[in-house]
């Protein structure tokens, strides 16, 4: 039997469920629920997505799209080209300017369809794909619950020519390594900076209502400032617990994780370094000049905010001393010598 590297990433459970693999894999044998789960071409008692019993074809695109397998950069501010704060007519969770961006470029046709998350009043979430810019509006709001967004590529592959993806760090990089190694249909990754996401159960079972003693249905804003997670309620109110007593309850991947800024994006986007109401940006790449020159006469902006790239700097150093060794004890035990940093 093959053995993917990525077995390994899901055996010590460091896989992010970016669900690049689901989307990337040429037979179909890889599965997303809670945690990544390979289907075991032996047993075909776990195998739905065919009639061939010998499923893995051995041909490791897995492996190369993997962003544990693919590790981390040392310093992921190396290409950060320009910074600056922006917010836009929409009522997101700050700024509004992730969701402005994709509703731009699609009322442009400059992409045919974007990838994201929406979300009701229970905070469940949801797997769309706009090709309607009037629709994106209902992706806007950081989610702080975990889904796989490129899970749901596979069909936009096959029909669309120009694919924007919006995604955390983990969900960014493996983004990235499929438009590098696999398919190229996807022209624009706007990342999103993340110190870590929790699953839903736990997040409305546990934190929400034991932790903070709020119902979820009556929350409307979640944040993370100055130390404290805060939930926000409908009724004005504002409750907040210090961000120690709810990490620990954050997905194991996220304690491994070494990628704040979301370092492989095109352009990043934040609501840390700027003051309220603001998006921090960070433009990357030519192809995040490019689409974000496109999209500038829907925003406003701020030269040099506060307290600015120094804070943005401070958050990434801390996650990255709270996870690196966590995830160099992790690449001690895999069976390759990929991951790592460089």
């Amino acid at each position: 039997m093959v053995h993917p590297k990525i077995m390994d990433v899901i055996e010590f459970d460091v896989c992010t469920a970016c669900g690049a693999c689901v989307s990337a894999c040429p037979a179909g044998a890889i599965t997303m629920g809670k945690a990544a789960e390979i289907r075991d071409p032996d047993n075909l008692e776990l195998y739905s997505h065919g009639a061939a019993p010998n499923v893995c074809e051995g041909c490791l695109t897995c492996s190369r799209i993997c962003p544990v397998v693919d590790g981390y950069l040392e310093d992921e501010f190396a290409n950060v080209r320009s910074f600056l704060a922006a917010k836009s007519n929409i009522a997101g969770q700050d700024g509004g300017v992730t969701s402005a961006i994709a509703r731009s470029l699609l009322r442009q046709g400059e992409i045919d369809c974007v990838v994201g998350i929406t979300m009701n009043e229970k905070w469940e979430t949801e797997l769309v794909v706009f090709t309607d810019p009037e629709d994106v509006e209902k992706a806007k709001g950081t989610k702080y619950t975990y889904d796989s967004v490129l899970s749901i590529l596979r069909d936009p592959f096959n029909q669309y020519e120009k694919i924007a993806v919006i995604g955390v760090p983990c969900q960014a990089h493996a983004a990235r390594l499929i438009s590098e190694n696999v398919n190229d249909k996807i022209v624009l990754i706007v990342g999103l900076l993340c110190m870590e996401s929790f699953h839903h159960d736990v997040m409305t079972e546990k934190i929400i209502p034991e932790i903070m003693g709020v119902n979820i249905e009556d929350v409307k804003k979640m944040d993370f400032g100055k130390g404290k997670f805060w939930a926000y309620t409908k009724d004005g109110e504002e409750h907040n617990v210090p961000i120690s007593k709810i990490a620990p309850h954050a997905r194991n991947p996220c304690h491994h994780c070494n990628d704040y800024t979301s370092v492989f994006a095109d352009i990043s986007v934040g609501s840390v370094g700027t003051p309220d109401g603001w998006n921090c940006v960070l433009i990357r790449t030519d192809a995040g000049e490019k689409y974000f020159k496109m999209v500038e006469s829907e925003l406003e902006f701020m030269e040099d905010p506060k307290p600015g790239m120094g804070l943005i700097e401070k958050l990434a150093k801390m996650k990255h001393d709270n996870n690196s060794a966590h995830y160099l004890e992790v690449c001690e035990k895999f069976s390759f010598e990929d991951g790592g940093f460089r």
